[in-house]
């Protein structure tokens, strides 16, 4: 089974989702997690014994005060699978979760667990094909001669080969570290708005940034 049809399985079911307001995952990226609070310690582990799919989720405004119960959560998060995991000491884990696809909260199940599931609806980007892929793509390149040569190495061969919503998403991925603007990002369902959103991030990035070393073709 692929890992989106796990995902499509979990959905229609009972998707486990970790609500984390410092972290916002994408479709095709993968963020490292240390999990130390026992109900999702427990998540986990039930997670690692099963599907291996877990959801990242924003809280809405004024969660602050509830953290330790069940603040309302932004329905628009990513459902991924964990495809890296260690047990470390007092149970804690150390995980890699790999973005698979966004999803919409329809409803959260009531159950005694100590950790939130959710059925959701599953959303997939329709095809695109446009300019703002081709001007993503070079402004991504000249990001390139700006930022340390080991990050351009790792973002200028998945931007090379990814196109329509996945191109926007990897890029973002990689370039936006604000959980707010992620967000926002994330739940851009519209392919060409969101090329447009990531590029023009981009293109700020640039702009407040000195070339480090020489930029254009490569021979």
């Amino acid at each position: 089974m692929t890992a989106q049809e796990r995902v499509e399985r979990a959905a229609l079911s009972a998707l486990k989702v970790f609500p984390l307001p410092s972290a916002v995952l994408f479709p095709h990226s993968i963020i490292p997690l240390h999990i130390f609070e026992p109900r999702y310690r427990a998540m986990v582990r039930d997670a690692l014994a099963g599907d291996r799919v877990v959801a990242l989720a924003q809280l809405e405004e004024g969660w602050e005060g509830s953290y330790d119960g069940r603040p309302p959560m932004v329905p628009l998060m990513c459902a991924g699978v964990i495809v890296w995991d260690e047990q470390v000491e007092d149970g804690r884990y150390n995980i890699l979760l790999q973005g698979v696809t966004r999803i919409e909260m329809v409803s959260e199940l009531a159950t005694d667990k100590t950790y939130r599931e959710v059925q959701a609806k599953v959303l997939t980007d329709l095809p695109y094909h446009g300019p703002e892929e081709e001007r993503l793509r070079q402004a991504v390149f000249e990001l390139a001669g700006r930022v340390p040569p080991n990050f351009a190495e790792n973002l200028l061969p998945v931007s090379a080969r990814a196109t329509g919503g996945v191109l926007a998403d990897v890029v973002a991925a990689a370039v936006i570290p604000e959980a707010e603007r992620r967000q926002e990002l994330l739940a851009e369902l519209d392919v060409k708005r969101r090329l447009e959103a990531v590029l023009e991030d981009v293109g700020e990035l640039i702009a407040r940034l000195q070339p480090v070393r020489p930029s254009g073709p490569l021979n």
